[in-house]
């Protein structure tokens, strides 16, 4: 009898200890352009609090569709702020989390190996020697409504669009590029700028003029149940740290963007130092 009692209690406490370990993960969706800078940022999360960050990247309008159909996110840092904007008149997020977090860039990125000359912009698009244009699907990508912003500006965008490789997010784009299936692409400047692509291309800025500014939101989902832990993570990405990490990966971050308190932002910052 005095052993069954032992089985039975260790296996609830199995039991409850599995539950209170998940409990502690939340699911992030976050735009392709953040999976670099956003690993890091889990980490010093995870490193910081104890609580566990599930990371999961792609397209801001495929995760947009996702969400109205009851997909289990905690949390959503969109490419574009009108996907969680909409979540947020169609009463699915979490009311006051809106946030914009950061505003994105789009470059021209060749492989090393490429003679294409990049100074000459866009307009390089127009060598016969390019057979394929990398960009993101403009139908879910925001960073693919923005090169085609850019081309349109330039009035190069019925030349060039019958060359076009469109990639489902904009990692996928840049993928395309590295591997060879494209001569050039369209990215985003946080990828550009990310170690593993760092050696392998050159990249040159698009004027920010050319094209609508690319403002990311992030919002909490109503739906979430780890509310405290999806706000936490929400206020750690807002700390100074982690905002100037962003800004080595090439997003432009709000000047003072607002904190649940100095002294959270203080006392996280501490425990990622320990």
């Amino acid at each position: 009898m005095n052993f069954t009692r032992l089985v039975l209690a260790v296996i609830l406490m199995w039991g409850f200890g599995g539950r209170f370990c998940a409990a502690q993960e939340i699911t992030v969706a976050a735009a392709a352009d953040l999976q670099f800078a956003f690993h890091d940022v889990g980490e010093r999360f995870e490193k910081a609090t104890g609580k566990q960050v599930k990371l999961i990247f792609g397209s801001s309008g495929n995760f947009f569709a996702q969400l109205q159909n009851g997909a289990p996110f905690d949390v959503f840092f969109s490419a574009d702020i009108d996907y969680p904007r909409r979540l947020e008149t169609a009463g699915l997020a979490e009311p006051g989390t809106l946030y914009c977090y950061a505003t994105g860039k789009i470059v021209l990125w060749a492989p090393s190996q490429s003679k294409l000359d990049l100074g000459q912009g866009l307009r390089v698009l127009l060598d016969p020697g390019i057979h394929k244009i990398a960009i993101a699907n403009p139908a879910h990508a925001p960073y693919g409504r923005a090169a085609v912003a850019a081309l349109r500006h330039e009035d190069l965008y019925d030349q060039v669009s019958p060359k076009f490789v469109l990639g489902e997010n904009i990692s996928q784009t840049a993928t395309f590029v590295v591997s060879g299936s494209a001569d050039v692409g369209i990215l985003a400047l946080s990828l550009a700028l990310a170690p593993s692509m760092k050696d392998q291309g050159r990249y040159v800025e698009i004027p920010a003029e050319d094209y609508p500014a690319i403002e990311q939101g992030a919002v909490i989902l109503k739906s979430s149940p780890h509310k405290d832990i999806a706000r936490q993570f929400v206020e750690f990405v807002k700390t100074p740290p982690i905002q100037d990490l962003l800004r080595s990966y090439g997003f432009t971050v709000p000047a003072a963007p607002a904190l649940a308190g100095k002294a959270q932002a203080e006392k996280l910052n501490q425990r990622e130092k320990q």
